[in-house]
């Protein structure tokens, strides 16, 4: 059986849907976010075009990107203008740009606002950079249109408020194709001949399209760059250029640029004859304080009679010498009684001295110990005599030798009463001089003594 089913080969179905893709969109606006950007080194720009929903392959050839003013990057929002192309190796489809607009902003003002911001955060805005004019500048460049209105003015102006001024004009084109390359060449120039002192980048009003050339980066850089300070006058007052940021000055009009870089020269002659009166009257003044100093200072006794301070001086002189030799004195003595005083001291202080007072105090300590022993003995002495005469009282022996006689038994025991003997005891009587040895006759139990 026949197989009756079409069947295509991948190369045809890619090429049938290659002409039906290229015939049914052959160019279209798309809008999206762009996202995945990757830029090759041939210069295409490859990336992503995409809403909530779905998302485009799409491609940007170097040639089509000159005309986009602009950076692409990712997150832009833009309308893209295109034609759809399979790409039959991969078996894709992309949008092939030709033109790419910023969604809601103006392509040439978000290239503006870009730039901007990257110049600004490189420090090509910042004040510290920004130098101050000559005052009087003698050669001046002006970089313009040769047949603009802006040099009629500047020339008009500078030739009214100041003559015999050295101008060079750098002839350019301020607007087109080409004339962002021929005012950086003339910047170029005008810093080469060297011995300018101010150069005006100078263009009358217009759109921003046609201002585009004061916006460009290269224009910003040479005025960067630019070794003679620059005044940039690009448009009206309310326009602003990337020039107008980078200068040194900015000035709102061309004219006003003319008025900012000279002074007028009657205001100058006016100013000078001003200065020229306001030197003189204090010159004077100076003068007259001066003058007056001088004859103060001749109307000074000091210079009436200079003898006078000699003679002040004298007397002072004398008022002091005798205080002099009054305190010498006085000072004289001080040391002399410092001088016994720390003598006396080291003499105090020396070997023999010490020994001398340790032998002269060890002598009056002996002295005191030979006084206190002999006044002990004495004492002792005493004492002992009054206890002897105390003892002597109360001997026996003392009683004997007032007459009485002391009574013993033979066992030594004092007899104090008749009861203790009997008749026929024996019994030893002690006199003063000698004993008796007696025997007891008779006991008598009372006796007949006179009691007293």
């Amino acid at each position: 059986m026949s197989d009756q089913r079409p069947v295509w080969t991948v190369s045809e179905l890619t090429a049938r849907i290659k002409e039906l893709l290229e015939e049914r969109f052959p160019a279209c606006w798309v809008e999206g976010e762009i996202s995945n950007l990757r830029v090759a080194a041939s210069g295409h720009a490859y990336f992503t075009l995409k809403d909530e929903s779905a998302q485009i392959k799409a491609v940007l050839f170097r040639n089509r990107s000159r005309r986009v003013r602009f950076e692409v990057e990712d997150g832009l929002h833009v309308l893209a203008f295109g034609s759809l192309e399979v790409y039959a190796a991969r078996g894709e489809y992309q949008l092939v740009v030709e033109l790419l607009e910023p969604k809601g902003l103006g392509a040439l003002q978000l290239a503006f606002e870009q730039l901007k911001a990257r110049l600004a955060a490189e420090g090509l805005f910042a004040p510290a950079r920004k130098r101050q004019l000559p005052r009087f500048p003698r050669k001046i460049g002006i970089v313009t249109s040769p047949t603009g209105a802006a040099v009629r003015d500047i020339l008009k102006i500078l030739g009214r408020r100041f003559a015999d001024l050295h101008l060079l004009i750098a002839p350019v084109r301020v607007q087109g194709e080409g004339a962002a390359g021929e005012i950086v060449q003339a910047l170029a120039d005008l810093n080469y001949v060297g011995d300018l002192e101010v150069i005006i980048v100078a263009r009358g009003g217009g759109s921003l399209e046609d201002l585009w050339a004061f916006n460009e980066e290269a224009v910003a850089r040479a005025i960067a760059a630019s070794k003679v300070p620059v005044v940039s006058a690009v448009g009206h007052e309310t326009d602003f250029t990337i020039a107008d940021f980078v200068a040194d000055v900015r000035a709102p009009t061309p004219s006003a640029a003319a008025e900012l870089v000279v002074e007028e020269k009657a205001a100058v002659v006016a100013q000078l004859l001003d200065l020229r009166g306001r030197l003189i009257r204090s010159v004077r003044q100076r003068l007259d304080r001066h003058r007056a100093g001088v004859e103060g200072l001749a109307r000074r006794r000091v210079l009436t009679d200079p003898a006078r301070p000699l003679r002040d001086r004298q007397r002072r002189v004398d008022e002091l010498v005798p205080r002099l030799v009054a305190g010498l004195g006085a000072c004289g003595r001080r040391v002399r009684q410092r001088f016994l005083l720390v003598t006396t001291t080291l003499r105090s202080q020396t070997p023999l001295t010490r020994v001398a007072d340790g032998a002269r105090f060890l002598r009056q300590l002996d002295g005191r110990l030979r006084l206190g022993v002999r006044h002990s003995v004495e004492s002792s002495r005493h004492r002992l005599g009054s206890a002897v005469g105390q003892l002597d009282s109360l001997s026996p022996l003392s009683v004997l030798r007032r007459g009485y006689s002391l009574t013993r038994l033979p066992s030594g025991e004092i007899v104090r009463s008749g009861r203790q003997v009997e008749r026929g005891s024996p019994i030893e009587v002690l006199l003063r001089e000698g004993t008796l040895d007696c025997l007891v006759q008779e006991v008598r139990e009372r006796d007949d003594r006179l009691q007293v």
